[in-house]
């Protein structure tokens, strides 16, 4: 520790020694590439797109469950309903054992997914919930 500690001081000192033979006349210019600018540009662009995929490549977003139901009949009912009451949005239904799943929409963000559900709440007025799920969308839309 004590070597450690005698070794750092001495660098110190000997940065400072080093530091007082620089004089203001020691520049260094550096000239940017302006192809830089763009290969940054298309990076963050990557970025942007590979945050919002799976590993396999399909979308992440979110959708509004509106049942969770062990019961077949009951699921398609409640997709029945939704699509009659709301035709603009896609309804999917999946089975997960024992359990078949209504959701709807295909929404990029949760912000975008809770405005919907609250419109949804004033017919369907119980337990609706904004889930994460793969999505269909395209990768234009999420670029703007």
């Amino acid at each position: 520790m004590k070597k450690n500690m005698v070794s750092s001081i001495a660098f110190l000192v000997s940065a400072l020694f080093f530091a007082e033979g620089v004089s203001a006349s020691d520049t260094i210019v550096v000239v940017k590439d302006p192809r830089l600018d763009i290969l940054s540009q298309k990076q963050a662009l990557i970025n942007k797109r590979t945050s919002v995929l799976t590993s396999n490549g399909k979308i992440k977003g979110f959708r509004i469950q509106i049942t969770s139901t062990s019961s077949r009949d009951q699921a398609f009912n409640a997709k029945a309903a939704v699509q009659s009451k709301f035709p603009d949005q896609k309804v999917y239904t999946t089975y997960q054992a024992p359990l078949f799943k209504v959701r709807v929409g295909d929404f990029l963000k949760r912000e975008d997914a809770e405005k919907y559900r609250k419109l949804m709440l004033t017919i369907f007025p119980t337990g609706m919930y904004v889930v994460e799920d793969v999505v269909d969308a395209v990768l234009e839309d999420i670029d703007q």
